[in-house]
């Protein structure tokens, strides 16, 4: 089976994480994966909604941090997802269970509607392994929850649950873990029987300037990239990556 399985279900296409036993750590045959079932929704005039799920307890524990550590070799897939988030003009949707770590929380905020079950656990844990956020968070949470509660979650790497983040206005609704992916499913079918251009004139206007967006993601890129190759994330990632 691969990491990522990509399915349609009519005019909408699911995006599901299939690493379970890794949490789900992103690699970047998985970003790879994700990147080509987002480009095949803008794409596809059939195609209206993407929904982003995933097989197991838990979402998304963040980047495979091994490979930080010995990068692949071929295109650096983590950087076309970057890219591709902020020009998304269809709505996009996650179905969320569990933990969502790092950039597992970050993606969450591009999308339009989150549905988050009761067990959510969300962290922006890189501060915590000497990194700093990315996917353009630094913007976008602080305009979303207000800076005081962005500083909280991002410095301090608090965890929101699940009444917290519906609360806070990150995730939509919260329900039983089991009904996350139904729930989403239901939510995107809805939205592809709108309208579809009425529906991305919406979402870009909600949106708001993706320019400075995409700036912010490249700003934060150039920060992460050096933080790599300094002392306090290898030694974040030797502790991390002993064996226990």
């Amino acid at each position: 089976m691969a990491d990522v399985e990509i399915q349609r279900d009519g005019p909408v296409i699911e995006i599901r994480l299939n690493r379970p036993a890794k949490k789900n750590a992103l690699t970047s045959v998985m970003y790879g994966a994700i990147v080509d079932g987002l480009e095949e929704l803008e794409s596809d005039d059939d195609l209206r909604v993407a929904v982003i799920t995933a097989e197991g307890a838990d979402f998304c524990a963040g980047n495979d941090i091994s490979e930080f550590v010995n990068p692949p070799d071929g295109p650096l897939s983590a950087s076309r997802f970057l890219e591709v988030l902020p020009s998304l003009t269809k709505p996009f949707v996650a179905g969320v269970q569990g933990r969502a770590i790092g950039v597992g929380g970050t993606l969450l905020l591009h999308c339009d509607l989150v549905y988050v079950g009761a067990d959510f656990e969300l962290r922006f844990a890189f501060v915590d392994i000497g990194l700093t956020p990315e996917a353009g968070s630094t913007l976008l949470l602080p305009q979303m929850v207000g800076r005081p509660r962005a500083a909280e979650a991002m410095l301090l790497a608090s965890p929101i649950n699940a009444k917290k983040a519906v609360d806070w206005g990150i995730a939509n609704e919260a329900v039983e873990p089991g009904d996350v992916r139904e729930r989403a499913m239901k939510a995107a079918h809805a939205l592809a029987a709108k309208p579809p251009e009425a529906l991305r004139a919406a979402k870009a206007l909600l949106r708001g300037d993706s320019d400075a967006l995409s700036a912010r993601i490249r700003d934060e890129l150039k920060v992460f990239r050096k933080l790599l190759v300094e002392p306090e994330f290898a030694e974040a990632a030797k502790r991390f990556m002993k064996p226990r």
